[in-house]
């Protein structure tokens, strides 16, 4: 190719020669060998490096040439075509690298074209005769076709022909019918569907990032006036009413929503693609005005239908649970709402919001408005479009392809992703016209609320205030992070132009690097976004609630939408954010309260009880501003409740302040010298308020103070005892008397031992608090005569609920805000403590209350579902009953000695009661670590036996326990009526232990001389209770000489072997091994040694007659006892324990003979 310098010289003249021949031609033959000579040179300067002499041409020199019909960009249209559509890999491969060049030429002589021949003035689809919009549409088809179908062997070449085709189509917008190139848009994008590779994916995307980067893309995206489309209220899916009326958009947004349903690069790149666009429109200054702005952002409305049907895949990681509900109606009928599953695409009904692949011609015919638009090929408004009859090759070739490319993705996605989804939905929120959101609020059903103030709870989630040193950490950590995470910074500027800034645009080009000079660095972005979305967000609340009063005032503000609306405001609260953002969140609260009060100071409590807690944490706040903020909101919350009362009290307020003041001492610790100045704060406000000087609200609120801080002093007891489960429950034990007088108070406290308890797995005292908290409902109820059982209900389930009757009559009972909806909600929650402590036999009792609620209500199914519940837990009784499956737990005596350390427990006793089979080593390791940890493991000792201590013999530098196991006490009446396991284990409050002695003063002796103290203890409330250790208060002790001894072991034998004969089930095991300690013992142990020692005539004449008598009688009992036990062991053993069956026999005759010469009576 020496001779290329001499064709570069030449180079104009020999384009427009070869250019003059194209055009003066008949013969298709020199048309194809001209483009091939215009190809062979063009891949020769690019081969040189001389590609610059190709711009220079096209742009000064080329000047169209006619001849006839014929011109140069219809030549070379219908030459490039026949070229690709020959087999010859040289040519086809080159016409593909350099389609730009072509496709460049084709534009300019299409423009001087319509100057040279005045067209320009005709309107669009008459500017260019149909046999050249056939041969472009024809070339941009085959094109396409190549790059589909080459774009693994020939990589660069397609991506070039791409662009360049992109870069053609988008200039075809200013010189063509636009219906037309959206026609040539249409048919290329659907082309490539989501079977395709990643690959094509990409080019599909690059190609609409190209088109839609048209500077007139916002005109573009509207209808003509000419289409007589009539511009209805704003779409909020992406139906094909909408992309009938915004052709590009609407493609944008379906490429998306399908792109969302693909993998992660493409996600990215889409969402890229859709930032970048809305950025570009926010930054130019066409569309600088508000309205203009406003009109734009309604174009992208849709998306909020793309972001409902991807909600339950957002990245939720590290954020607040949030749980949605999936909508009934609307876009997202076939949404699945779990998203659990990993990975992988679930094949479904297509959402309502995603359009069909393809466009109808009759719908890209009407935004030209050159015909009639379709009447009956398309759904309902929120349906699809109907597909459209594309040209043979592209159709055969689709329909290999399956419509399970459509399906719905469950993996989750990423959390760039999910912020830029959001960065653009919140955009939009910001710009758009109030008169749109608002309509569209007026008009959503009741889930579609719900839905929108989930994306807003999102929002907030996902762009919480991480402090900006967290931010400064994962900045330095992460690296470059994510290559779009640069993207997870656009801009969202309060101001009506802020948008205007040109640095934004060049810090999302350049990864957020920042130029010398700057002084906005990463942190900086990433606080000053967490702000302006909470602020957005807080905007858009607050003109709902502008909106909605009516709706929210409903049943006086006791209603769903209040609860929602509030819980959203209380979610600023919840997750961190910066205390610029909490000074707006606090002045918004205040107009809320000021606009409700009715919602927080009638009816239902629950609202102003959410509020007061989260007010009183922010009075813990690090930040001074905030607390002071916090303290001046509760402080105008109280003064709106003493203004609502017409000056009577701030009841309300006062109580719930104290309930979240209990609620937050377990939750977050509060009580410090922070939270302290806040109520100083309260203090002052309240002295300062001229106003109210002369009523009695400073002094209600000096109270209230008050009790806060005595609340927090019996907190600060807690702490201390925070390792002591039975000290820090018998701290709440006495908090919760303290209010006897205010239901709700005692409650919370009842509650908050529950939750103790049930935190340490002692279920049956949780299930004993909820069933007092119910009693206590109950109570209130009745006294307000809206229930007509009391706390006396609840007796047959425990005498402890007494104390629930106690309940003095004060102004807390006036605003306590219980119903019978309250007590069942409790009620089922005791049946869920009971199922779970295994305490089934009272699942009947506490339904009863339930019972009587609902047949007052004519709830039959609820009534059925009831009675199927009790009748489950009595199949459960009867399988467990007196199995010994249930473990109801041990009892021990525990007694403290040692004034210096113990202190209000010195001396005192307490029975204990541990959990299933825990022994008396265990509990002693236990106390002995727990206050070796409190005194010094030097100072405290165990006394080893249960023999009465006298505090004056021990040693006052060490602190002294006694631990002593116990059994529950019957008496004789009490022994034939408790027969069940339950029943034993159940209301009981007293307990037996026995003390071995003999006279001499040894512990244990000869069955002589070995004598026993017992002891009976008597606690002041039964097991279970609302504590696991209940006091000793009296105490009863009973000393047995040698024969008493005897008669009341041989006794319990008896009794004993009874018990295992009449047994439903015989236990088999149990039994042989008391056979075998009653008739095969040692000659010096056992009942032998008794009867030897007590009725051979030599001994018995040492003892009273009728001791003597007793203990005959009951060894004639227990020989009745033995040979039934025998008989019954008898009838269950197998073959293989008969020679043991027989062995126990001839022990037993052995006894009954030894027995009848002792007894000098044939027994």
């Amino acid at each position: 190719m020496e001779k290329l310098p001499v064709i570069i010289r030449f180079l104009p003249v020999l384009f427009n020669q070869l250019f003059k021949v194209l055009t003066q031609n008949d013969n298709d033959e020199v048309t194809t060998a001209t483009t091939r000579v215009l190809v062979h040179i063009v891949a020769k300067c690019h081969e040189e490096n001389l590609d610059h002499y190709l711009h220079s041409y096209i742009k000064y020199v080329f000047r169209t040439e006619a001849h006839g019909f014929r011109t140069v960009h219809e030549e070379l249209a219908k030459g490039m075509t026949f070229d690709l559509k020959s087999n010859e890999q040289t040519a086809v491969k080159n016409i593909l690298k350099f389609s730009w060049f072509f496709f460049e030429l084709i534009v300019k002589s299409m423009a001087q074209n319509l100057l040279d021949s005045d067209k320009v003035k005709l309107p669009r689809p008459q500017r260019f005769p149909s046999s050249y919009l056939s041969r472009v549409e024809t070339l941009v088809e085959t094109v396409s076709e190549h790059i589909f179908w080459k774009n693994k062997e020939l990589a660069e070449e397609t991506r070039n022909a791409n662009l360049a085709v992109a870069a053609f189509v988008k200039r075809c917008f200013t010189l063509m019918d636009r219906g037309f190139t959206f026609k040539l848009i249409s048919n290329y994008i659907n082309m490539i569907t989501a079977a395709d590779s990643k690959v094509l994916c990409e080019r599909k995307f690059e190609f609409l990032r190209e088109v839609c980067n048209h500077e007139h893309y916002i005109p573009l995206s509207l209808p003509l006036p000419s289409a007589r489309i009539t511009v209805s209220v704003p779409e909020y899916n992406l139906t094909g009413e909408f992309c009938r009326k915004h052709f590009l958009t609407g493609l944008l947004l379906r490429e998306l929503g399908l792109a969302l349903q693909d993998e992660q690069d493409l996600r990215h790149l889409a969402l890229a693609t859709l930032k970048t666009l809305m950025a570009k429109h926010s930054l130019d200054s066409r569309y600088a005005t508000k309205e203009k702005q406003a009109r734009i952002a309604s174009l992208y409305l849709p998306l909020y239908g793309l972001i409902l049907d991807n909600m339950p895949r957002f990245f939720l990681r590290d954020l607040f649970p949030i749980y949605f509900t999936s909508s009934d109606q609307g876009s997202r009928d076939d949404l699945s709402v779990g998203g659990g599953v990993a990975g992988g695409v679930v094949p479904v009904t297509r959402h309502g919001n995603s359009v069909d692949a393809s466009f109808s011609k009759e719908v890209l015919n009407s935004i030209t408005g050159i015909k009639h638009f379709a009447t009956g090929n398309q759904t309902d408004s929120r349906g699809s479009l109907i597909s459209v009859d594309s040209n043979p090759s592209n159709s055969d070739r689709n329909s290999e392809k399956t419509d399970g490319c459509y399906g719905s993705r469950c993996d989750k996605l990423d959390q760039a992703e999910t912020r830029s989804l959001l960065m653009c939905f919140l955009h939009i929120m910001k710009t758009i016209s109030e008169d749109v959101l608002v309509s569209y609020w007026h008009r959503a059903v009741h889930q579609e609320i719900s839905d929108f103030f989930n994306i807003l709870e999102l929002c907030l989630q996902h762009f919480r205030f991480l402090g900006k040193r967290h931010i400064a950490r994962m900045a330095s950590s992460g690296g470059e992070g994510h290559r779009h995470a640069r993207s997870q910074t656009m801009p969202i500027i309060r101001s009506k132009n802020a948008l205007t800034n040109p640095k934004l645009l060049q810090m999302m080009e350049t990864d957020g690097n920042i130029q010398d000079g700057d002084t906005l660095s990463p942190t900086d972005i990433e606080a000053n976004l967490s702000t302006e979305v909470a602020l957005t967000v807080l905007d858009v609340l607050e003109l709902f609630v502008h909106h909605h009063k009516k709706q929210l005032l409903l049943d006086e503000g006791q209603n769903a939408l209040m609860k929602k609306v509030l819980d959203t405001y209380l979610l600023f609260f919840q997750i961190s954010q910066s205390t610029a953002t909490l000074r707006h969140v606090f002045a918004g609260l205040r107009l809320f309260v000021q606009k409700f009060p009715s919602a927080f100071f009638q009816g239902k409590a629950d609202l102003c009880g959410c509020l007061c807690y989260e007010i009183l944490k922010c009075c813990n706040h690090r930040s001074s501003s905030t607390q002071t903020e916090a303290a001046a909101l509760l402080y105008f919350f109280m003064r709106k409740n003493f203004e609502f009362t017409k000056g009577k009290s701030i009841v309300r307020s006062h109580l719930q302040v104290i309930k979240a003041v209990s609620q937050l001492i377990a939750d977050a610790g509060i009580g410090g010298s922070r939270f302290q100045q806040s109520l100083a704060i309260i203090n002052n406000f309240a002295n300062g308020d001229a106003p109210l000087k002369n009523t009695p609200f400073p002094a209600e609120v000096k109270d209230l103070t008050k009790r806060i801080r005595t609340v927090l002093m019996a907190t600060a007891q807690m702490k201390e005892h925070e390792k002591d489960p039975e000290m820090l429950v018998d701290l709440q034990y006495s908090l919760a008397n303290s209010y006897a007088s205010t239901p709700e108070l005692r409650c919370t406290w009842l509650e908050s031992m529950a939750k103790v308890h049930g935190r340490n797995g002692d279920l049956s005292e949780a299930a004993m608090c909820y069933i007092h908290i119910s009693a206590l409902i109950a109570e209130s109820l009745k006294r307000r005569a809206s229930f007509s059982m009391g706390w006396a209900a609840f007796l047959c389930i425990s005498p402890n609920v007494k104390e629930e009757g106690a309940m003095k009559e004060d102004t807390g009972t006036q605003d306590t805000p219980y119903t019978e909806d309250t007590l069942v909600e409790q009620l089922e929650l005791c049946v869920d403590y009971l199922w779970k402590s295994e305490r089934h036999e009272l699942i009947a009792d506490i339904n009863k209350p339930v019972i009587a609620v609902f047949e007052k209500r004519r709830d039959f199914k609820r009534l059925s579902e009831l009675y199927y519940d009790i009748h489950r837990s009595y199949l459960k009784v009867t399988e467990v009953v007196n199995s010994e499956k249930r473990l109801f737990g041990r009892y021990y005596r525990v007694a403290f000695y040692g004034q210096g350390f113990f202190e209000e427990e010195e001396s005192k006793e307490f029975i204990y009661k541990e959990p299933k089979l825990t022994g008396l080593s265990e509990i002693s390791q236990r106390l002995l670590k727990l206050y070796s940890d409190k005194f010094g493991a030097d100072n405290v000792k165990m006394i080893q036996d249960s023999n009465k201590v006298n505090p004056k013999d021990l040693d006052p530098k060490f602190a002294y326990i006694q631990v002593t196991y116990v059994v529950p006490y019957f008496d004789e009446k009490e022994q034939q009526d408790k027969r069940t396991d339950f029943e034993r284990h159940h209301n009981i409050n007293r307990f037996v232990f026995e003390t071995p002695f003999t006279l001499s003063g040894k512990k244990h002796g000869d069955v002589e001389e070995q004598c026993k103290r017992r002891t009976i203890l008597t606690t002041s409330s039964s097991f279970p209770y609302l504590k696991k250790r209940i006091q000793v208060v009296e105490q009863q002790s009973t000393e047995m000489n040698p024969i008493e001894v005897a008669i009341d072991e041989m006794s319990h034998k008896v009794s004993e072997l009874n018990q295992l004969c009449n047994m439903e089930e015989v236990d088999m095991i149990r039994l042989q091994l008391k056979l075998q300690g009653s008739v095969s013992v040692k000659v010096n142990a056992g009942p032998m040694a008794y009867a030897r020692a007590f009725l051979e005539e030599k001994n018995a004449k040492k003892y009273p007659d009728n001791q003597v008598k007793l203990l005959k009688e009951i060894f004639r009992q227990f020989a009745d006892a033995c040979g039934q036990a025998l008989d019954v062991n008898e009838r269950l053993i197998k073959e293989d324990q008969l020679e043991y069956q027989e062995e126990m026999r001839a022990h037993y005759r052995d006894m009954l003979t030894e027995l009848s010469g002792v007894m000098n009576e044939q027994v």
